[in-house]
């Protein structure tokens, strides 16, 4: 049995109840679902979101309906259903109030795994991939538009979210613009959301070596109305609110691929076969599979094995966050990106510190910089947050179309933390958090087609993010809201079928439903307004650093974001990449020493990588396949080191790629996992360059996924587009104040 069905069946639907006489489990469930609604603190509890809800049932089973729960007149719920694979339908009981939903195996999948049990399948009206802001927002959106017309359609939504619990895998600066917010709970300052500390004051400075420079702060930059919190904390509590508007939320359940209406399904790896491919015919997404549990590192089936449930939809929202896996997929599929420049993207690298009781430390404070450690070619700065209780939030955020192969944003942090204008504030405190993501920057001209049939794309996964403003949580959540009003039309609309949950639902109109009204609306709308606004900014560094400010000065303050022109994203950011071997080396020949060497960390400011990600929480099972897969594993031996000095295991942030030392004649098999593990041991990478380019006749790429940071850079920044990032099973990152 999948470990969904166990979720789902214990906790919200077809789990037998329990024998009467345990009026101790409403105590339970009420405690239970109190913890998972409460306002964050300061260094705000994991709750289980999905834990709760099952406890909850169970007591409702126990207890009675009433007993927790009052009768709600706003919602009409329809009885569950479970179809076996033969035998006919099966009735179960609704525990809790919660609306139905149906279960069925998958007619396509007992064929195609050679005699497997077909895969069983859940059926709701709206499936989000996605449990960040944009899809919470999107979740509550449609809840809130079921409710206002009185239950009728009773919607039913789920929320499938990698991450352990909702909120593990977000990380954001953040100060938070409330605009999309406000208009999508205006009362959530009152209700107990973690607001964090108002924005007091804020500086900018240009840094050289060893001075900040004050500069006058740019207008998109000032923050006053805004709020400095954890924007993983702030998620939970949107997860809580989704819940209790009727969500269905499932954290640990990744989606793997997208399920076609032609029968086919596609994913991360399949995303380039199906580029440009023809979906005439009225072909489009009914839903999503989520990965197989229990697969070996070799392949082999382990006993815990169970096929991955297809989540099956009338709509389906992709709310990934940047770089999504299956967002990326449907672009590829539906070709959304024919009109749209390279998206391009930076990585951010944060940590979560907590200052010295003399530190001087005000709640509030905006900081950020640009210039020093970067050099005038690579665009990026840092930002430091003061936040509550003595914690600061510091990155450093680099431009993923640097072309200087040795450059290693993870090294530039460091060098930054160093600095004569940081270092004081640091020293003494003590770092509580690590992470690292991509985010996008390309702005308006890089915005896809958002609509494809069965679904769109929300948020991030898109890229709506204000680059001069440092901001995109607003704008991710107002896309979600207005994805959400386009589904509930399209679902409502004179001819759309029925309901997933009615009876009726197999008869449900064949072809995928329309979302177009979603691109209208997201263009008639605010965001679209804020992004043409700075539409300019972030094209004009590509020239480097002091043209790009001048062009922001004049976009800023001359033509005010109405110049006739608008600057284009020429190319994807791997493409920027030079080549560090001379041209005419010979084949085969080591690449020359790297030009940039970074300082040996001394353990109080600045640290090794490993140090670092044991303090992102990310862990991933060793025993399972890797989720970084290569297209062609000769390609990083054959290209990517000679030809580039293998920047793989410079660009990443978690040490997950590693150049290995192996003999031209070594056969063992476990040369170079030995060899690895030997490097790791002399702790290599740090006080030189990451990677030792001066020796090694042969050279293996080792990957240890289990550091994963799940921050998408060796998807967007390998220069042969040979890794590909797809879910693992379940794992990585447990963020709760990033």
């Amino acid at each position: 049995m999948h470990p969904m069905w166990r979720a789902v069946g214990r906790g919200r639907r077809w789990w037998p109840p329990p024998p009467a006489g345990r009026p101790a489990a409403a105590a339970v469930a009420a405690a239970a679902v109190a913890a998972a609604a409460s306002p964050a603190t300061a260094v705000p509890p994991v709750v289980p979101l999905a834990a709760a809800a099952a406890a909850a049932t169970r007591a409702v089973s126990s207890v009675g309906a009433g007993a927790l729960f009052p009768p709600s007149p706003r919602r009409r719920h329809h009885p569950p259903q479970r179809r076996q694979a033969a035998g006919g339908a099966t009735p179960s009981p609704l525990g809790g109030g919660r609306r139905g939903l149906c279960a069925s195996p998958s007619p396509r999948d007992s064929a195609a795994a050679g005699g497997d049990p077909p895969r069983e399948q859940l059926e709701y009206d709206v499936v989000i991939v996605g449990g960040g802001p944009a899809g919470l927002a999107a979740a509550i959106r449609l809840r809130q538009l079921a409710t206002a017309a009185g239950g009728t359609p009773d919607l039913s939504v789920c929320v499938l979210e990698k991450g352990d619990e909702v909120g593990a895998h977000i990380l954001s600066g953040n100060v938070l613009e409330p605009r999309a917010l406000d208009e999508l709970l205006p009362t959530w300052r009152e209700d107990g959301a973690p607001t964090g500390v108002p924005a007091t004051e804020d500086r900018f400075v240009y840094l050289t070596r060893n001075r900040a420079v004050p500069l006058p702060t740019p207008p998109q930059m000032h923050n006053e109305g805004n709020y400095v919190l954890s924007l993983s904390a702030l998620t939970r509590w949107l997860g809580g609110v989704a819940e209790e508007a009727g969500v269905d939320i499932f954290p640990g359940f990744p989606a793997a691929e997208l399920l076609l209406t032609d029968g086919s399904s596609v994913g991360p790896l399949s995303a380039a076969a199906a580029r440009g491919r023809p979906r005439g015919g009225g072909v489009g997404v009914r839903g999503v599979v989520t990965a197989d549990v229990g697969v070996a590192k070799d392949g082999s089936r382990k006993g815990t094995y169970a096929a991955g449930t297809e989540i099956l939809g009338r709509l389906t929202l992709l709310a990934e966050g940047a770089r999504g896996s299956l967002s990326e997929a449907a672009m590829a599929a539906f070709d959304l990106r024919a009109d749209a420049d390279p998206q391009t993207y930076a990585l951010g690298i944060k940590e979560v510190w907590r200052l010295a009781p003399d530190a001087p430390h005000v709640p509030g404070r905006v900081w950020h910089s640009v210039g020093y450690p970067l050099d005038a070619d690579t665009y990026g700065g840092s930002f430091l947050y003061h936040m509550d209780d003595r914690r600061v939030a510091l990155g450093f955020v680099v431009g993923l179309d640097y072309p200087d192969a040795s450059l290693s944003p993870y090294g530039e942090f460091q060098k930054w933390k160093a600095h004569p204008a940081v270092r004081p504030l640091l020293e003494g405190g003590e770092v509580l958090q690590y992470g690292a993501r991509v985010l996008n920057e390309g702005g308006l001209q890089s915005v896809p087609r958002l609509a494809f049939p069965g679904g769109a794309l929300v948020g991030c996964g898109a890229g709506f993010l204000n680059v001069p403003k440092i901001k995109g949580t607003h704008t991710a959540m107002k896309s979600g809201m207005l994805a959400a009003e386009a589904a509930y039309a399209s679902l409502t609309a004179d001819g759309a079928g029925a309901p997933a949950t009615s009876p009726d639902a197999d008869a449900a109109a064949a072809a995928p439903l329309c979302m177009d009204a979603y691109d209208d609306s997201l263009r008639a709308s605010w965001v679209w307004d804020e992004l043409r606004a700075v539409r300019n900014i972030r094209p004009g560094f590509h020239r480097g650093l002091l043209p790009g400010i001048a062009n922001a000065a004049l976009e800023t303050y001359v033509t005010r974001g109405r110049s006739p022109w608008t600057l284009r994203q020429r190319r994807p950011d791997h493409a920027a990449t030079r080549p560090v071997a001379p041209a005419g080396a010979a084949a085969g020949a080591p690449p020359p020493p790297p030009r940039k060497r970074y300082p040996k960390p001394d353990g109080k400011v600045t640290f090794d990588i490993l140090t670092s990600v044991a303090l992102s929480g990310t862990n991933h099972d060793h025993d399972s396949p890797a989720h970084l897969r290569l297209l062609d594993d000769t390609v990083p031996a054959r290209v990517n080191w000679p030809t580039y000095g293998g920047p793989e295991g410079l660009y990443c942030p978690a040490k997950v790629y590693e150049y290995v030392d192996v003999s031209a004649d070594a056969a063992e098999p476990g040369a170079a996992a030995a060899a690895a593990v030997s490097a790791a041991t002399a702790g290599a990478a740090e006080g030189a360059a990451v990677n030792d380019h001066t020796a090694a006749p042969t050279k293996e790429l080792i990957i240890n996924a289990q550091n994963c940071l799940h921050c998408k850079a060796c998807d967007v920044k390998d220069v042969t587009q040979n890794i590909k990032w797809t879910v693992p099973e379940r794992g990585g990152p447990k963020y709760t104040m990033t």
